[in-house]
């Protein structure tokens, strides 16, 4: 099979080639890169393999790094862009399921390909378009067929990870897992706990958000491997639950998470513990700790001002979509124009200070301030106050007065 037309970002790395097979080395585009280009999907990054060793290919470019050269690769750098040239290598044994005790260089093309995960990552391309299939990658992409290359259980000895990238695949692509591989998954499923959580959290992460994150769920949780990750051995009904909810790819991390969690009934209160475990952002862990009561809150009621205030703009937003996964219908428009005319945004707005409390009411310092500026916040996102300073005086007198009188705890 021969690509008529290589892609612009083929093209902008042929120099690189060109150079490579002129010095009288061969030289190919190879991996994911391959694949999304004839799965007619965007490409992300331009893998280039070649039987160059390290030290040649730095002898031929004038600028490059070494990112990983104990590992064969260097980074050519040119004007435009930069690309990672990796030397064919074969690989040792693996003692943490991860990564070879060594690597070694070699010149043979179908030795670097073997080593690889899945035959549709083992495609190569030639500088003239030439697709190089060794391993019967183009027959599984046309089948929609997920297979490790060679002995399925050879590759998730190797590389464990290899196992949560299989059904990342499943969701992303909507492949279907071959058989051996699957169970080769079931029997070793149990590696996963080799595995460090960043690595398995990049790789389930973009399992929740695949496009048929339904059928990697399902493989997810029929493999087993769910019981490996973090905080979720009880949870095989919840996950199943999520991977029956209907509708298009989850668009961000946190949404997916608060999907997931909603799913799987965690209380609250455990939301943060959960999310650390699994190495999550800050931002990320701050995000879902707002949207999973919001979302629960939003299947049963319209939108409040002060509930809208409080979680903000954009996590209303985020929220507030998620609705096509319980076959309601999000109204996105009405939540911005809500937002827009909300008569404050946050207590800055507020023309009403804590020095002024503290200057106008003959009381020490303490939490009472607080108490009050949250009170007239509130008052004021309900239409219960205007935010003039003579009016929101008078409420703050008529509330401590009322604290005082034990009739506000």
């Amino acid at each position: 099979m021969r690509l008529e037309n290589l892609p612009l970002e083929f093209q902008g790395a042929m120099p690189i080639l060109r150079k490579l097979q002129e010095a009288g080395y061969e030289a190919y585009y190879v991996g994911g890169s391959v694949r999304d280009i004839l799965l007619n999907k965007p490409i992300h990054d331009v893998d280039i393999a070649t039987s160059a060793f390290p030290a040649e290919v730095k002898a031929l470019f004038r600028k490059t790094i070494d990112v990983g050269i104990q590992h064969g690769t260097v980074m050519v750098i040119t004007k435009e862009e930069t690309y990672e040239v990796t030397t064919f290598r074969t690989e040792s044994t693996y003692q943490d399921y991860r990564r070879p005790d060594h690597v070694e260089f070699v010149r043979s093309l179908k030795e670097d390909l073997k080593r690889r995960d899945f035959t549709i990552n083992a495609l190569a391309v030639g500088i003239d378009g030439e697709v190089i299939d060794l391993f019967d990658g183009l027959n599984d992409l046309r089948n929609k067929v997920l297979r490790a290359v060679g002995n399925p259980y050879e590759r998730f000895h190797e590389d464990a990870l290899r196992m949560m990238r299989a059904l990342r695949f499943v969701s992303q692509l909507g492949f279907n897992l071959q058989r051996e591989t699957f169970d080769a998954i079931s029997e070793y499923h149990s590696l996963l706990a080799k595995i460090s959580v960043e690595r398995i959290n990049m790789e389930f992460v973009k399992l929740l958000m695949g496009s048929f994150r339904q059928a990697g769920m399902r493989s997810f949780v029929e493999s087993e491997c769910y019981i490996y990750c973090p905080g979720l051995r009880a949870y095989g009904e919840g996950l199943l639950s999520f991977a029956e909810l209907a509708g298009p790819a989850i668009p961000l991390e946190s949404q997916a998470w608060t999907l997931l969690i909603d799913q799987i009934h965690l209380p609250e209160d455990k939301i943060r513990s959960f999310l650390k475990e699994w190495k999550c952002s800050n931002q990320v862990i701050k995000d879902v700790q707002q949207m999973v009561p919001a979302l629960k809150y939003l299947k049963e009621n319209e939108w409040t001002a002060w509930k809208l205030y409080q979680i903000g703009r954009e996590l209303a937003l985020s929220v507030d979509y998620l609705l096509y996964y319980f076959d309601q219908t999000p109204n996105l428009s009405k939540i911005r124009m809500m937002y827009q005319t909300l008569p404050i945004h946050s207590l800055k707005d507020v023309v009403i200070k804590g020095n002024d409390l503290f200057s106008l009411f003959d009381r020490p310092k303490g939490p009472w301030i607080n108490e009050v500026l949250r009170a007239i916040e509130k008052g004021i996102v309900e239409g219960e106050l205007k935010n003039q300073e003579k009016s929101l005086i008078q409420f703050a007198q008529k509330y401590l007065e009322e604290v005082d009188n034990g009739k506000i705890d």
